[in-house]
């Protein structure tokens, strides 16, 4: 940042565009730092949100346990219902489904990952696959979730979960809690911008009724138009078509599901795939696709014709570019939500994004106007995530035997960044991760996609060897026993939700 000729010290944090990823911006920093903030979010009624970030992961708990939310309270609220994973039907190839689930299957064993045991029993003939000790599984299956830390007193752990809830109310549930601390919300939309002439750095915004809104510090959370960094900063885009030529989406609510499953379901299409998630009033729809492959009509007559329960509404278009922005804090103003960038929402990682770089800001916000390292290690650490995410999407798409279309020949077919094509060979050839340390996803993550898709591994660590065959068998089946005791003294999901967070 070019220097003005005096430091100025960051009082005023403004915040542009509400949604999901303002709300929450908002409701951490009130929360964490708004003894020493003047916090203003602007946002209009008039302009729609995206609304497709229903399924979240596991650090949501971790986000709202810092903002001090009531779990049952906040589920109740945005009609929510529990999640163990996301369940991808006809990836790998047609007729085939699997888990991804937030836990472990099974349990290590002097520390050797279990499904090194399971690899060494599978190659002497263990019908079973990897998900029959899957605790996650077992209960997905049975359409059971409660509050599970460890399996009994053995070291299997219990079950990590997240939520489904209708992205709207959330943000409106954020909004009461941030105002309640202290944010002020002005209604209106944004004319022009004012920087200074030295810095180039966001002075003000003007509204559309004349009123200014000043401020030292800027985040933009105007959604994909990128109101700030994009085109006024002229922050460059990063195009990931290439990787993940998804670019539309068309989305339906309908009607909840007889049952209410604890998994979102992400069903392969001819040219994208299809998401169902289930919530506590409806069932949130949408179909991902490319328009190279498919038009939005057929599009929209595949979404239709995939429904579980009846549509509530007409399919709502959504474009998209995947990608980041090439910088996600320049100047005085850092991008959170989709004005940094766009990763499809394959594996519920929208959601997280927020979280990750609204935590990261208040690690690193500056004091002052002087804030080059802080930046530059706020762009480093978002551009690591970012990427490695994008890894681990590109792996369902490309990792498939699908050749029944157009679009699947082109995934299968692709080129893929060096980062996962080494973790893809490392998998296949002896079944260990090449994870890196600060991956979002865990080594059973990375575990359950490679094999769900297909990679099985051509041999297993010799440390699994140190079991006879009696005891490996034993140990197999014991897991299996510990799973099944621990799922049939669960609740059905739909029991837990009525006695703990029903919806009105």
């Amino acid at each position: 940042m070019t220097q003005d000729t005096h430091q100025n010290t960051v009082r005023k944090l403004v915040i542009v565009g509400g949604g999901t990823a303002g709300w929450i911006a908002a409701a951490a920093f009130a929360r964490l730092r708004g003894k020493t903030l003047d916090i203003e979010l602007v946002e209009s009624d008039a302009i729609g949100t995206v609304g497709v970030g229903e399924a979240t992961i596991p650090q949501i708990i971790r986000l709202n346990t810092i903002l001090g939310l009531d779990e049952h309270d906040f589920v109740k609220q945005t009609k929510g219902t529990f999640k163990l994973g996301i369940e991808f039907v006809d990836w790998g190839k047609v007729g085939t489904r699997y888990l991804h689930t937030f836990g472990d299957a099974g349990m290590n064993l002097a520390s050797v990952p279990f499904h090194q045991y399971w690899k060494r029993a599978a190659a002497a003939g263990h019908e079973k696959d990897l998900w029959h000790y899957s605790l996650h599984k077992v209960a997905a299956n049975k359409a059971k979730f409660g509050k599970m830390d460890r399996v009994g007193n053995t070291s299997m752990t219990g079950l990590a979960y997240a939520y489904h809830f209708d992205a709207s109310l959330y943000a409106t549930y954020l909004r009461a809690f941030s105002e309640q601390l202290g944010v002020t919300r002005t209604e209106g939309l944004v004319q022009s911008v004012t920087r200074g002439g030295e810095s180039g750095d966001i002075r003000s915004i003007t509204l559309d009724d004349g009123r200014e809104v000043t401020g030292d510090f800027f985040i933009d959370c105007t959604g994909f138009r990128a109101l700030l960094l994009g085109q006024e900063l002229d922050v460059g885009y990063q195009d990931w078509s290439k990787w993940l030529p998804c670019n539309s989406a068309q989305a339906v609510p309908s009607e909840r599901l007889e049952t209410l499953v604890p998994y979102t379901r992400a069903t392969a299409k001819s040219s994208g795939w299809q998401w169902r998630i289930p919530l506590q009033h409806r069932t949130g729809n949408g179909h991902v696709y490319c328009s190279d492959f498919i038009s939005d009509d057929e599009a929209g007559e595949t979404l239709l014709a995939g429904l579980d329960t009846k549509p509530l509404a007409d399919p709502r278009p959504i474009r998209f570019t995947t990608g980041r922005r090439a910088t996600f804090w320049s100047h005085n103003c850092a991008a959170i939500g989709l004005s940094s960038g766009f990763l499809e929402p394959l594996e519920s990682t929208s959601i997280h994004l927020i979280q990750s770089h609204v935590s990261r800001l208040l690690q690193l916000f500056p004091s002052s106007s002087n804030c080059e390292t802080e930046r530059a290690e706020y762009n480093r650490r978002c551009a690591a995530e970012f990427e490695q995410i994008r890894d681990f999407l590109i792996l369902h798409y490309h990792q498939t035997t699908r050749e029944d279309s157009e679009f699947w020949r082109y995934c299968k077919n692709m080129h893929v960044p060096d980062s996962l094509r080494h973790k893809q060979e490392l998998f296949a050839s002896s079944g260990r991760v090449g994870r890196d340390a600060d991956d979002l996803f865990r080594e059973a993550s990375w575990v359950q996609v490679m094999l769900g898709q297909g990679v099985i591994p051509g041999s297993h660590d010799a440390m699994a060897d140190v079991l006879t065959e009696a005891d490996l068998g034993e140990f197999l089946g014991n897991v299996r026993t510990l799973v099944e005791r621990a799922v049939d003294s669960l609740p059905t999901h739909e029991q837990y939700l009525q006695q703990h967070c029903a919806a009105d």
